[in-house]
């Protein structure tokens, strides 16, 4: 399989450290997606998981030595933290290993559009007001992945290769759950729009998006736990939001 090449990818909520990441298929995406620039859009190493539970296998190791060669080879790494690595904030303008660590980041498309980069969480109110319903809501959902684990292994016995999610299905089914992702991209677009900026690309849902709202841009990157998505900036400065399976 031949390496695409990219002016940009943007990339997030990989939960480095937890039982969550499908770390085969980010190293996959990693070892056949080449850019110019990489955005690492927040929740990268999951500090909740490893807070509660040592979980580093070698795959995780591998995957962290793979973007810092990227970073070494040229590439221009940004990492902006988001809620799971909140720590990592403290560091804001700093550089390790070729990585610069922004809370903020600002991008310009080669055809002059003008993107602000945060994680999210700034915008959500769970997030920001009440962190142990986001942790209560972390650790339900974390149950859902475990259980579409297994969803998808009785599938694969019986012969059913297409790709299902569990928390995907549950997502759109659920109205409170619709309507909270409705309302968080309202919001993260109503208190951008005052910015100086044509749009937002942010993570944090896992749930990606590449649309506009009220002329301004909604890009979300979605996750690497879920739907394996990621955003993708083409050398004419167009964007494509792509999903990618082993």
């Amino acid at each position: 399989m031949e390496t695409n090449q990219y002016r940009t990818i943007w990339i997030s909520d990989l939960h480095i450290g937890s039982t969550q990441c499908q770390a085969d298929v980010l190293l996959d995406f990693l070892k056949h997606n080449d850019s110019e620039n990489l955005y690492l859009v927040g929740d990268i190493i999951d500090f909740w998981a490893l807070s509660k539970k040592m979980y580093w296998p070698t795959s995780h190791n591998t995957i962290i030595q793979k973007i810092l060669r990227k970073a070494r080879h040229g590439t221009h790494v940004t990492y902006i933290p988001g809620n799971h690595d909140e720590n990592v904030r403290e560091y804001n303008n700093y550089v390790f290993g070729d990585i610069e660590v922004i809370n903020t980041a600002y991008h310009t498309t080669a055809d002059g559009k003008k993107f602000m980069i945060v994680h999210g969480d700034e915008y959500d109110t769970i997030a920001q007001y009440h962190q142990w319903i986001a942790k209560l809501g972390s650790n339900g959902y974390d149950f859902l992945l475990q259980v579409n684990r297994l969803i998808r292994f009785v599938r694969r016995l019986l012969g059913v290769q297409s790709h299902f999610s569990l928390a995907a299905y549950i997502k759109y089914k659920v109205k409170n759950i619709v309507q909270f992702i409705s309302d968080y991209e309202e919001n993260i677009v109503n208190t951008l729009k005052k910015e100086a900026v044509d749009g937002v690309i942010c993570g944090h849902i896992h749930h990606a998006e590449l649309k506009m709202i009220g002329g301004f841009y909604y890009i979300n990157t979605g996750d690497f736990v879920e739907s394996c998505t990621a955003i993708v900036e083409h050398f004419n400065g167009e964007l494509e939001l792509i999903h990618w399976s082993e």
